[in-house]
């Protein structure tokens, strides 16, 4: 599918109201580069260019003019079935993603089987200097290694990360209120000795207070270690 065929063919799956939705719950990026699909359109549209096997010209075609564009990168990556390909074409893409749902989305299916090899790059994409592949590297850790793989120095590398961008620590404090939730014992003590930075603690509490994974009284006692942010 060249450039023009696949243009024309997110424009016919554009859904107005979708789209205008978006725009404000992707408020960074160009509004005009949203043609507004639905993810199950996209996701559809990706599994048939993989199944096509024509999509390593579209990889290659970077920046991409669309925002769905975006998507379908992500969603093709995350279908690729051999390691070795699927992180050269991540590590190709990881500097051109520019929001959240981009980052977000964008979760490799063959990591599962790779945790080794995931890790190594884990550690590298979170002394990025680019925000997404840095949020990108504490997804990753949140989907991979809060279960049976957890160990401490996880939550370790994520608790020493420093950043001025919003969506870095709204990725660090989702990813403690997780933590919170499926490792409640282990990762406490990150917050009750304040291991994050005032706004990051107090949003990994709020987050963990609306989940429902953790319990009344552990909600009752994380609101009780929220501090005091000092204003300048």
């Amino acid at each position: 599918m060249d450039k023009a065929d696949l243009h024309s063919k997110l424009h016919e799956l554009q859904d107005l109201k979708y789209r205008d939705m978006q725009k404000k719950i992707i408020p960074n990026i160009d509004p005009e580069s949203i043609i507004g699909v639905r993810t199950p359109a996209l996701k559809t549209l990706a599994k048939e260019i993989l199944k096509a096997g024509d999509y390593k010209e579209f990889l290659m075609e970077l920046p991409h003019k669309y925002f769905e564009e975006n998507q379908l990168q992500a969603f093709i990556i995350s279908g690729i079935k051999d390691l070795n390909e699927c992180m050269e074409e991540l590590e190709k893409f990881l500097p051109y993603v520019d929001n959240w749902a981009t980052c977000d989305q964008m979760s490799p299916k063959i990591f599962k089987k790779h945790k080794e090899e995931l890790l190594v790059r884990v550690k590298k994409w979170t002394g990025s200097e680019k925000p997404y592949t840095i949020r990108f590297g504490v997804g990753m850790l949140m989907e991979h290694f809060l279960d049976d793989d957890f160990d401490l120095c996880y939550p370790e590398m994520v608790a020493k990360l420093r950043s001025e961008e919003y969506y870095v620590n709204m990725m660090i404090a989702w990813y403690f209120a997780t933590a919170l939730a499926k490792q409640y014992e282990s990762v406490l003590p990150f917050i009750e000795q304040k291991r994050l930075d005032d706004w990051t603690h107090n949003k990994a509490i709020q987050k963990s207070v609306e989940s429902y994974r953790i319990s009344e009284e552990q909600k009752k006692y994380l609101k009780s270690l929220k501090v005091v942010v000092k204003r300048s």
